[in-house]
């Protein structure tokens, strides 16, 4: 998060509105920590959502068939990239802050591995994508 002074030397801190704006006003730290909760949210829902289908199997295999079947559609395969989009920026994510926290360096260049772990998501991302979605495309517009 990028901290400044007011002129008169005091801190802006603890939300205070300057100007008619919040603290942060839109900064890429604000918007790190946003996407870093809603990651971590999401992925607990996933988390959830699994350990309960994975029981369905001990209750009814019948019925865990029948959503395991619901899992193989096009739209089941953009959440799986929207899940490994998530889980890959919240790991990313999560690294950067440990360096910030325990890093004594880390305050410092926190704006820096900011758009580093950008760069990381996009090139992991761009791929990843392509070859998740891969067989969902040739199937849906006439491959194999």
């Amino acid at each position: 998060m990028s901290v400044t002074a007011s002129p008169t030397g005091a801190s802006d801190r603890a939300g205070a509105s300057r100007l008619g704006g919040t603290f942060y006003r839109g900064d890429p730290a604000m918007w790190s920590w946003v996407l870093h909760r809603i990651t971590g949210a999401l992925t607990f829902f996933f988390l959830f959502v699994h350990v309960l289908d994975t029981a369905l199997v001990r209750v009814s295999p019948s019925a865990y068939n029948a959503v395991i079947e619901t899992y193989k559609t096009p739209f089941v395969n953009l959440l799986e990239v929207g899940l490994v989009g998530a889980v890959l920026y919240h790991a990313l994510n999560g690294i950067r802050v440990i360096l910030v926290d325990f890093w004594s360096q880390g305050p410092k260049y926190q704006r820096l591995m900011l758009w580093v772990l950008v760069g990381l998501w996009l090139a992991a991302m761009i791929p990843g994508t392509y070859y998740m979605l891969e067989h969902t495309v040739s199937t849906m517009f006439g491959g194999n």
